[in-house]
């Protein structure tokens, strides 16, 4: 089976195949998760939004996953508490399916969204997964308590659900290091220029991105992962015609220093019936987001434009005390979401659903992977290989469900316990750097870090806690081969870091590759 895309779905899809016995090879034009996957708003959530659209279906899946993949991985996951502050202005996107059926019942309500319409929405919420690690949905009286402060004196009740962050371009990387432990090749930076069939396989080539360097491997199965490039690697490289395609819509984010000295978040609802999250980031920052926009071509970089950067902050300022301006934003990021065309009005009602399907000609099959959420990427691939079974007989069935991920083999609650043997085991670690390598390795943490016994036998310092030795780790476990891989995706200590320490780090990469 050879893979192209190196997201979180084709990344998934490697992790299960291998584990299934099948000789997998996995290619990546770029980094692993580069584009979509690590430019979510970071959250394994059911989208109790989507209730307005009648996904039930979806959420329930969602719902149910959720717990699957917080088990898997607690480094990388881990339960957070939502803030819903209610208004009596709360309103509906004109659209969506249960505003209309309420607007002909009950016309006097305009749109509005009424408090008893939200708390049965959180009850489906809290019941639709079978719901078992995480706490109950419950009412805030927000004139009391911490989660009151920073919002605007005129909410008062507020509704405190559960879902779970989920730090997503590890995420991919912990399923390439999985897929590769099992016999997984991973190729990043390598990219798939032609693709045809011959004799009953795939007859695909490979560039090597960095040097030029061409070589065809041959697959029995062609897996198309390739998230917002999947309708050009269709066309363009596959040469097949399908009615079926994605929507790009561009997700964009602010990163603001810290709003409030909590650990919960908060979910906004807005005037125009859309809703954002501000979420603690990084324990000294805040994440703002989403925006939901079309976007036209996977080819047009995804950025933040000064008029989304604006809706967000004018959005957060209308339940928080303290405006903020665009002058406090310290870091923005933008993705662009290949969603199914389900052919709806606007880029919020589209589907957050997947797509599978499975074009069989001459014998070669090809596996197109459309649309998708972070929350069901497992789902998505045991689904996958169920399609991908009709190919290869005796396949192994599904195994991933509760399976740890790299440094995930301990309990959801056992953070604290292992950031304490880490800094017994290495005492010249402080609290927040030994927080910041459990949260990211793990078990693997001590592995990390070897045998030193002071910070000094750790290597160079790079800044922000970042040291030679945890570099050659990701070089030599995780795939990175830029400073931007480090920094940004592997961690996210680049809002720490200097420039100049950035651009020191990556000469100092280079020179070592060299």
């Amino acid at each position: 089976m050879l893979i192209i895309g190196g997201g979180v779905n084709g990344c998934g899809i490697a992790r299960d195949a291998a584990g299934r016995g099948l000789s997998v090879v996995l290619a990546e034009m770029n980094d692993l998760g580069w584009a979509t996957s690590s430019a979510s708003t970071k959250l394994f959530h059911g989208g109790l939004r989507y209730l307005e659209y009648f996904e039930v279906s979806l959420v329930r899946k969602a719902l149910i996953e959720r717990e699957v993949l917080l088990q898997a991985m607690p480094h990388i996951s881990w339960p957070m508490r939502f803030i819903l502050p209610y208004h009596k202005d709360m309103r509906f996107e004109a659209e969506t399916p249960v505003s209309k059926v309420l607007s002909f019942v009950m016309p006097w309500m305009r749109g509005r969204r009424p408090a008893w319409l939200i708390r049965l929405g959180l009850f489906f919420y809290d019941t639709l997964g079978g719901r078992k690690i995480l706490p109950a949905t419950t009412t805030l009286d927000l004139r009391e308590g911490p989660e009151g402060a920073p919002l605007d004196d005129r909410f008062t009740k507020a509704y405190e659900y559960s879902d779970c962050w989920i730090e997503d371009a590890r995420l991919v990387v912990l399923n390439a290091r999985d897929a590769q432990d099992r016999g997984a090749q991973i190729l990043t930076r390598t990219k798939v220029t032609a693709a045809h069939r011959a004799e009953g396989l795939w007859a695909v080539t490979l560039q090597d991105v960095r040097t030029g360097a061409e070589r065809v491997v041959r697959a029995k199965m062609l897996v198309n992962a390739g998230g917002p490039w999947v309708g050009e690697i269709l066309q363009d490289r596959v040469h097949i015609d399908t009615n079926e395609g994605v929507r790009l819509v561009r997700g964009s984010h602010i990163v603001t220093k810290k709003l409030f000295d909590h650990d919960k978040a908060y979910f906004f609802q807005g005037g125009d019936g859309r809703i954002i999250f501000a979420i603690p980031y990084e324990g000294e920052f805040t994440l703002i987001g989403t925006t939901d926009q079309d976007h036209g071509s996977p080819e047009e970089p995804a950025i933040c434009t000064p008029e989304e950067q604006q809706y967000l902050c004018d959005f957060a300022n209308g339940y928080f005390k303290q405006d903020i301006t665009r002058a406090d934003i310290v870091w923005t990021f933008s993705g662009v979401r290949p969603l199914y065309d389900d052919g709806a009005s606007s880029a919020t009602a589209a589907t957050r659903d997947y797509k599978l399907n499975v074009k069989a000609e001459l014998g070669a099959p090809v596996l197109n992977v459309f649309g998708g959420k972070i929350t069901t990427y497992r789902r998505l691939a045991e689904r996958a290989m169920e399609k991908a079974a009709l190919f290869f007989p005796g396949l192994r069935g599904d195994w991933t469900a509760g399976v740890p991920l790299p440094g995930g083999d301990f309990p959801v609650d056992g953070v604290a316990d292992l950031q304490a043997r880490l800094q017994a085991a290495y005492p010249f670690l402080d609290e927040a750097w030994a927080g910041r390598l459990i949260r990211a390795y793990g078990t693997e943490a001590g592995a990390v870090l070897g045998d030193a016994q002071a910070a000094d036998d750790l290597g160079r310092d790079f800044g922000a806690t970042l040291s030679e030795r945890e570099v050659v780790w990701l070089i030599e476990k995780e795939f990175a081969v830029s400073a931007e891989d480090v920094v940004w995706r592997r961690n996210k200590l680049g809002l720490r870091m200097t420039a100049e320490q950035i651009a020191a780090l990556d000469d100092w990469m280079r020179a070592r590759e060299s």
